[in-house]
Order: C-alpha cells, then structure tokens, then sequence
C-alpha cells in the first residue's frame, strides 16, 4: 500500500460507504459495480479554486513521441512512469476506477480528473480532486475513497499501464476526448444528477458530462 493510500485509508477505516444523499435528503443506490463511479454521490461544487477555466482551454503539448494514440500498442511501447504525489494519487485513481478499461477509456477519466482540477470550481491539485468528500458521510466523490474495500495493488501490470497514462496527462497530453466532462458514471446505473448536465460523450463503460 502507498504512503497516500495509506493516509487515505487510515481516514476512511471507519467509514463504509453509504448509499448517497439526494438533494432531497432522500437515500439513492450506491453503485456497487467494479468499476466505480465518479459523482454517484452528489455532485460536489466548491467556491472558486484552482488556475480557473483558462487552464482548460490552453493549448496542450504533446507528449513524447511523433506517434502518439490512445492505445495499449503505444502504451507498450512506453517505458514504466514514475513522479510525484499527484502523479501516484492519478495513477491510483485511474487504477481503482478504471483499469478494466480500453486506453481509451483509461485516458477519458484522467480528463475527467484533470478538468476538475482545472476548473476553478474544485480543488486544485489532482490529490485534493480524487480524495474529495472524503470523511464526511455520504459525500465521496470517488466511491473507491471511502468503499471500505482495501487500497493495495493487486494487479502490478494494471497499474503500471495506467501510470503511463497518468505519466502522459500530467505532461500535458490533448483533453479532446470528453468535451470538458466535470462528471461521469458507468453505464450500470442511472444517478439522479445526470439529468442535471450535459451528455458529452460515451467511452467504453463511461458516460461524461458537462455542467452546460
């Protein structure tokens, strides 16, 4: 387990998750599906964070390599990533989320996570953005953060996979794939906030949202 994984757990040990909240205040099914789900509970928006919208709208730099594509072919031909604390908390989301993914779908969630780090409206860092919630009941925005299951990697060759892919993100890869999603949930369930956005794009198990 990872020093953050760690840290994050020693949080979570007396916390299950809970079916989410409604505005209403009325219990909603939790997801319970392998992969989890982004904002199955309510939707948090916080006060003005972060570098703001302009960020979002920058023009990306590529990352290494004239040939690159969202595939497995390319990401095999990658080295192993390594980096920071956002890097391992991007990796370790991606993992827990989606690593049953397509490459595709693997880098769609990064978006997700990224846009809301950029959005001036939730935390700027990628560790505060997947850790959000976190301690207060029924608020988690990243079901894996707080479902009482255990945060060790079972899967070594998963997650080297979708570290590449964290690697290749926080270096500034395009964001082209989502239409600026802030949100997303598996195609399993139907939350009550979906009606609320706009529908960007569908990628592998994942449907994404805007705020409109």
């Amino acid at each position: 387990m990872t020093l953050v994984a760690s840290a994050r757990r020693a949080a979570f040990l007396l916390l299950l998750c809970a079916p989410a909240f409604a505005d209403t205040g009325s219990p909603v099914a939790a997801d319970t599906s392998p992969l989890a789900v982004l904002g199955d509970d309510a939707p948090l928006i916080e006060p003005s964070r972060g570098a703001g919208l302009s960020r979002l709208l920058r023009e990306p730099r590529l990352p290494p390599g004239a040939d690159f594509a969202r595939t497995d072919t390319y990401l095999d031909t990658l080295p192993a990533a390594s980096g920071d604390a956002e890097w391992q908390c991007l990796s370790e989301a991606l993992y827990f989320e989606a690593r049953g993914e397509s490459a595709e779908g693997l880098f769609a969630v990064a978006e997700v996570i990224l846009n809301r780090r950029d959005s001036g409206l939730y935390p700027a860092t990628v560790c505060a953005v997947v850790s959000q919630g976190t301690g207060r009941r029924y608020q988690c925005q990243f079901s894996y953060a707080c479902d009482g299951a255990s945060d060790a990697i079972h899967e070594p060759e998963a997650f080297v996979r979708v570290g590449k892919v964290a690697r290749l993100m926080l270096d500034d890869a395009p964001r082209d794939l989502t239409g600026g999603a802030l949100f997303y949930h598996t195609k399993s369930v139907s939350p009550y906030w979906s009606h609320r956005f706009d529908h960007s794009a569908t990628i592998g198990a994942h449907l994404f949202y805007t705020s409109g």
